[in-house]
Formats: C-alpha cells, structure tokens, sequence
C-alpha cells in the first residue's frame, strides 16, 4: 500500500481552495454592475470597490517574500484599504485584485511539503505557514463571501448562480456533483 504525503496534499488542496476563491471572485466581479461597484449599503458597510481594495493589499502583504519577511509589510498601509477618496475604474479595482491574487499564488506555486511546518511572522506573531495559509484562507473566503453576495444584490434578476443553482442540486449529484466536479464544470 502506498503511504501518502499528506503535504503534499495539503499544499495541492489549499491551492486548490485559494483557486476556487479567486474564481467565485472573478465571476462576481464581472457580473456586478460598474453602477455599483463603489456602492455601500449603509454608513457602516464597504463597497465592492473597498473589499477588493483590501483583499489586493492583503494578499500583497502576506505573500510578497512569505518565507523572509513579516506577513504585515512596512509599506502596507491597511487603514488606507478602507478609504476611496475618489471612485476608482473598475480596471484600478480588478488591478488590486489581480496583483494581490498573483503574489498570492505565485508565492504557493514556490512552496515545498517542507515548508509547511517552517515559521512565520504576520505582525511579529509567530504563525507555522500551514496555520499561516489556513488563517488567510479563511480571510479570503470571508472577503469573497462578502463580494459575491454584494454582486447579486446590485445584479439583481440578472444575476445566474456561480454555483449549484437553488433547485439544481439533484442535477449537480446525478452529473457526479461533488465539489471537485462542480468545480471543475463551472470553471
């Protein structure tokens, strides 16, 4: 019997899983309104815009020379993520998204099984990369979650699911609906 490398399959998963992030994210992005990117639904809420501001800058942070240095970079300015002084074009919004997204995802692209149970500083708080990579998973589903959710609020009845659709569940588990397939099959 084969033993298996359970690093190894976990830095497969948790790439997997920032993957599917990023893909929900895009499909939302694209399907939101430029009307109502900068929309926010009371005083106390962030827009699109914001959110994705600051899961750019984030990301950015975090895995910008993960291994080496503190996860909250001396650059990074996390109060200003908050803050839109100006509405930006969605071509700036999707800019913050990407770059945050391809520092992410380069930086596991170069991770080793290895790594995994190296240490690592996120505000000089000692943190093993897998917790490291599980609390920013976390995050970025959280973040997601929210812009997902504001896209088909201001898309309104033109909105079409991301996902399984309501009612299409019995569909999704006869097509061999687990979560890797549907995946797969909604891109």
């Amino acid at each position: 019997m084969t033993e298996i490398d359970i690093r190894s399959v976990y830095l497969r998963d948790v790439i997997r899983q920032f993957t599917y992030y990023k893909s929900l994210g895009d499909k939302a992005l694209a399907k939101a309104p430029d009307a109502h990117l900068h929309t926010e639904l009371d005083a106390n809420s962030n827009s699109i815009a914001i959110t994705v501001k600051h899961v750019g800058g984030n990301l950015r942070s975090r895995f910008r020379d993960f291994l080496m240095t503190d996860g909250e970079k001396p650059d990074r300015l996390r109060d200003t993520e908050f803050e839109m002084t100006a509405p930006a074009s969605r071509d700036a919004i999707l800019g913050w998204w990407n770059d945050g997204w391809t520092t992410l995802l380069g930086t596991l692209n170069t991770l080793t099984p290895a790594d995994l149970d190296r240490t690592i500083a996120i505000r000089q708080e000692p943190f093993l990369v897998i917790e490291a990579l599980d609390r920013s998973l976390a995050h970025v589903a959280y973040h997601v979650g929210q812009i997902v959710y504001l896209a088909r609020h201001f898309a309104g009845p033109t909105w079409t699911s991301l996902t399984i659709s309501r009612g299409g569940s019995a569909q999704a588990a006869a097509a061999g609906g687990n979560f890797k397939t549907t995946v797969d099959r909604q891109g």
